[in-house]
């Protein structure tokens, strides 16, 4: 509370207190290294009109995401201690995803503070989603895994996000993939590889999920259907995490 308070007071002759003090209002507390921050609201898109700035924010978003993962994970293990983890797995993925975040970083403010191209701010897009996660990984950099993990809580789920709603909420993951591949013109197909029956007699159906002939993910299931939502769940997840696959895909 009093380096707090001594913060504040050194910062009114800062060159950069109008910074500080925005920062401030979204994490509550005074950033120790503002250069993180600064990084993690610069969209890639910036460093063409700004040639004097190559940073970007992707390798913090990087970082982010696995905080974020990690924490919130560890959130819904210790809220519902007597669910397996499939449900936490996908309630999981319900809190991280792009729509939430976009959604949460507009509530944060964050929409003001991001710095890029007009013509990506003029486009929908997922950048202040993807700012949020940066913004997480400057935070974990700055300050560590236990106030990160304190932001998240207080600062993220407690206004923003309801849990318990969120989890009996369903997720068609097969139709978000359909969805985003008509987006990007890319064929989406559905192979089913196996169809057996287990020790017990339960059938088991393993799907495998193709865009434009490529492998984006494998699921299996108690049903077909089941086993294609597994397999575009994991698809998605290919999609968000790596990029390279996704150039692969729409070259």
């Amino acid at each position: 509370m009093f380096k707090n308070i001594v913060n504040r007071i050194r910062l009114f002759r800062h060159a950069k207190k109008e910074s500080y003090f925005a920062l401030y209002k979204i994490l509550g507390f005074f950033p120790y290294n503002i250069s993180y921050y600064e990084e993690a609201l610069r969209h890639k898109s910036s460093s063409k009109e700004d040639a004097k700035d190559h940073r970007n924010n992707e390798r913090l978003e990087f970082l982010g995401d696995a905080i974020l993962d990690a924490i919130v994970a560890d959130i819904t293990f210790k809220k519902f201690p007597t669910h397996n983890e499939g449900f936490l797995t996908n309630t999981r993925s319900k809190i991280v995803k792009r729509e939430t975040m976009d959604r949460v970083a507009h509530e944060l403010g964050l929409h003001k503070l991001v710095i890029s191209s007009t013509q990506m701010k003029n486009r929908k897009s997922h950048i202040m989603g993807n700012a949020l996660e940066a913004f997480i990984g400057a935070i974990y950099l700055d300050q560590g895994y236990e106030k990160t993990c304190r932001f998240i809580e207080k600062k993220i789920i407690n206004p923003y996000i309801n849990i318990d709603v969120l989890a009996k909420k369903e997720v068609n993951f097969k139709s978000k993939l359909l969805e985003w591949s008509q987006k990007h013109k890319v064929d989406l197909s559905f192979e089913l590889l196996e169809n057996f029956t287990d020790n017990e007699h339960n059938p088991i159906f393993q799907t495998q999920a193709l865009l434009n002939g490529f492998l984006a993910g494998m699921g299996t299931g108690s049903s077909k259907k089941e086993s294609q939502q597994q397999a575009a769940k994991i698809a998605l997840k290919k999609i968000k995490k790596e990029k390279t696959f996704v150039r692969e895909i729409l070259n």
